[in-house]
């Protein structure tokens, strides 16, 4: 491709794509900038590694309704064995005394249990109009690797 040099009043028809294919190239960096800026999302504070937690002292009052999930098929209420279509029940009849605000449920489940069984075990206790559920996890021992409680 080359010009002519001259006195010529000739047209140039080619077409000059310098200018285009620079601007290409500044909007593609823009965009490899503003990109991962975007897919970050909301910023969520996650809880580090804690010793030891605060340990809710509603958990061990006689009272209080803990539902244990040692593995897949089994639900308990305290010690005593409930299948997943009578814990409703129980449930009911554990809250019906018990002010709003302290109408609250614990999980404690397995570390082999499916997540499904626990959402089944939430939308359970969800059903009977209770919006507290409280996750109950082993609190970590310091030094050596022990079991929890």
């Amino acid at each position: 491709m080359g010009a002519k040099v001259g006195g010529t009043d000739e047209l140039n028809s080619d077409i000059n794509v310098t200018p285009m294919v620079d601007v290409m190239l500044v909007l593609l960096i823009i965009f490899m900038i503003v990109t991962p800026l975007l897919n970050e999302g909301v910023a969520v504070n996650i809880p580090k590694d804690m010793a030891t937690p605060v340990e809710d002292a509603e958990i061990s009052k006689d009272t209080s309704v803990v539902i244990s999930i040692p593995d897949n098929s089994n639900f308990y209420i305290g010690k005593d064995p409930f299948p997943l279509d009578t814990l409703a029940e129980k449930i009911q009849t554990m809250m019906r005394d018990k002010a709003p605000d302290k109408r609250i449920v614990y999980i404690k489940a397995g570390i082999e249990v499916d997540y499904g069984t626990v959402v089944q075990a939430i939308d359970v206790i969800r059903k009977q109009d209770i919006d507290k559920i409280g996750l109950v996890a082993d609190r970590k021992r310091g030094g050596g690797g022990g079991e929890g409680s």
